[in-house]
């Protein structure tokens, strides 16, 4: 980055007016007369489609648009730093010396080939009565060291940081595990690391706290939740541009963010498809991710966008139920907005006010969604559910039990929608699920649950009135 950017980091300090369409709210927009196009490019033949190269085919405007979605919608005086970072984004990725660094890292520090998995029990329980239905398979992200895809962005980024000289890394994280990414990465790479965490999180999620502040990360705790440590990590950016580096996990934020976290995360995808051409000659029919703010999804997605005869599955939380006001259906129910300096789906009241997520698995607490996503949603290419708590709850523990593997909650949401899924689809589809994160994180979180539904049952065995009360209400330890 230009030395203009720490004169402006000063400015923008006493000008927090100039933040409000950052972090304060979100700018309600009208979608009525918005029309989206999808345009096709050739897709790439069978021998091409088997690179892991990390370069993108395809061309980006400086906009960093997705149709309406996307964009740079900041105070002008960041426009240079985030052009800045864009050049050397590019640049990083035509560099082959980057791309060698980056490639050796992912295969020996990450783990990378992840496996592509035969679930031939959980395909087995969802077959039909008459012994039809879908193969499927697990893109196993949760054996990435950490235990998520996050860290596949993270090295990407952390990387990209020192080339240019940026030695001090500030993010936020939701459950923890883009924190636990990045602080590992920074360790790795010498690098300073602040990350922050809503308080709520923390006390969700204090096994990954615990492994952050080991590998020499600084937690910094922030009323609420990953809403509120995302706009505080921002804040801490700007006030020192010159030296600093915000490192986003999610496909959000302002260009070049989302193109750039996508790009990290598309090995995912690439590897599908070559391990899918080894494994039975030819593509997945459906692909299925679970979607907070975006990066599993897209990392899954991308390299099968112009591939039309895959279906792209999206799946958001529903909480306590999508009528509830308690989800985080942001592609389901939110709409369409501009918040944290990009435009896409948020939920937001008529007044434009962001209202907070929920859900059982905190990384999928974001009230904003990727603008990629959004487009896709809007042009028909991808298509979107949710999942209730309880549901992700029955599959966690059913992927468990069946295949003596633990997925996060996270990724339990896209485990849940196969029951809904796996009927509608021939004998013999191909189905790759996104078992983005490992569960042990949550072994906690599940078994409160387990408790909290016994004592329900009790108490309604008793004929008790008190059968409404919250769970977190209760102390279960």
């Amino acid at each position: 980055m230009s030395s203009t950017c720490n004169l402006q980091s000063n400015f923008l300090l006493s000008q927090r007016n100039l933040w409000n369409n950052i972090e304060g709210r979100g700018r309600k927009l009208g979608t009525n007369n918005i029309m989206f196009k999808f345009s096709k490019q050739k897709t790439p033949s069978s021998s091409a489609s088997c690179s892991l190269s990390y370069k993108s085919n395809i061309s980006y405007s400086s906009s960093g648009k997705f149709g309406e979605f996307g964009g740079k919608f900041v105070p002008e005086l960041l426009m240079t730093c985030l052009d800045d970072l864009e050049h050397e984004f590019y640049k990083a990725l035509n560099d082959v010396k980057f791309q060698e660094e980056l490639g050796t890292s992912l295969t020996d520090y990450v783990g990378r080939e992840t496996p592509l998995y035969y679930a031939e029990r959980l395909t087995k329980h969802h077959k039909g009565k008459d012994g039809c239905g879908p193969e499927i398979y697990l893109k196993r992200e949760d054996l990435n060291h950490g235990g998520a895809h996050k860290i596949n962005n993270a090295l990407g980024q952390a990387m990209l940081a020192k080339r240019m000289g940026r030695m001090s890394i500030v993010t936020a994280t939701g459950a923890g595990q883009h924190g636990v990414a990045t602080a590992a990465v920074c360790a790795k790479l010498g690098l300073s690391c602040i990350v922050f965490m809503g308080n709520l999180d923390i006390q969700r999620q204090p096994s990954n706290v615990r492994l952050m502040k080991l590998l020499g990360a600084q937690v910094k705790s922030v009323d609420g939740n990953y809403k509120d440590a995302s706009s505080e990590a921002v804040r801490e950016w700007v006030s020192n541009l010159e030296t600093s580096y915000h490192l986003p996990g999610s496909v959000i934020g302002p260009h070049p963010c989302p193109t750039m976290v996508r790009e990290f995360q598309s090995v995912i995808g690439k590897e599908v498809r070559k391990q899918a051409m080894e494994k039975w000659g030819g593509k997945p029919d459906v692909l299925v991710a679970c979607v907070g703010g975006g990066s599993n999804a897209m990392g899954l997605f991308h390299e099968f966008i112009q591939d039309e005869d895959v279906k792209l599955v999206g799946v958001e939380a529903a909480g306590y139920g999508l009528e509830s006001g308690r989800h985080s259906a942001t592609l389901s129910k939110g709409i369409v907005g501009v918040y944290h300096g990009t435009m896409s789906y948020l939920l937001q009241d008529d007044e434009g006010q962001i209202i907070g997520p929920y859900s059982i698995g905190v990384g999928l607490e974001c009230p904003g969604v990727g603008p990629e996503l959004s487009y896709l949603k809007d042009n028909g290419r991808a298509k979107f559910h949710a999942i209730t708590d309880e549901e992700a709850l029955h599959a966690y523990k059913r992927l468990c039990r069946l295949e003596g593997i633990f997925p996060a909650l996270e990724a339990s949401h896209a485990l849940a929608f196969l029951e809904k899924l796996c009927p509608t689809l021939p004998d013999g589809s191909k189905v790759v699920v996104s078992c983005s994160g490992r569960g042990d994180k949550d072994a906690a979180t599940v078994q409160k649950f387990d408790n909290l539904h016994a004592i329900t049952a009790l108490m309604a065995k008793s004929n008790s009135s008190n059968t409404s009360k919250d769970l977190f209400d209760y102390d279960t330890t």
